[in-house]
């Protein structure tokens, strides 16, 4: 992996209208022109959750050109090539996924799906705000890894000691 080129970023979940959305966004954004950043899901449910562009908007990301679309763009001849995908949903991270051309590197940063979160709007709202702030962090420790001088084993090890950051829906090994 080398510095002087663009890196292509898919983040999965399963509806593909909140996480990942809000992970596109923020990487997009924070990568500096470094990274492309993608979102799609395994059943997207056709449409963004407002609630995750209004976080994004009070948080001064682009909130605008999203859609809720199917992972199976992203596996056709025709797609660009991945060289991370990140799955930031349990359910997601379950499934069967396509085979992905290239090979890329792939971890789980499983976030609490804001959308599910039952109540008043100020609950929802904070609930959406902390799976942003989350997943900036993930994103912000990925965006300091040297990608250019660390070899892929501890590359690999990185990522997931990334996905164990803070607010990680993933049990850990040998927890019930």
């Amino acid at each position: 992996m080398t510095t002087d080129r663009v890196y292509n970023v898919l983040f999965l979940c399963t509806a593909n209208s909140s996480r990942s959305i809000l992970a596109e966004s923020i990487l997009e954004t924070e990568g500096k022109g470094r990274f492309k950043a993608y979102s799609a899901g395994s059943q997207p449910r056709g449409e963004v959750n407002p609630l995750a562009l209004k976080e994004l908007q009070a948080l001064g990301y682009p909130a605008t050109g999203f859609r809720s679309k199917s992972w199976d763009e992203f596996a056709k001849p025709d797609a660009p090539e991945m060289d991370f995908i990140f799955t930031v949903c349990d359910t997601a991270h379950g499934e069967a996924c396509p085979v992905w051309i290239g090979h890329p590197m792939t971890a789980h940063w499983g976030v609490e799906d804001p959308a599910a979160v039952e109540g008043s709007e100020v609950e929802k709202g904070r609930a959406f705000a902390q799976a942003a702030r989350f997943l900036k962090n993930r994103i912000v420790a990925f965006l300091s890894l040297p990608l250019a001088s660390i070899d892929k084993l501890a590359l690999e090890s990185h990522l997931r000691q990334i996905g164990a950051m803070e607010g990680t829906t993933a049990k850990p090994a040998g927890a019930g």
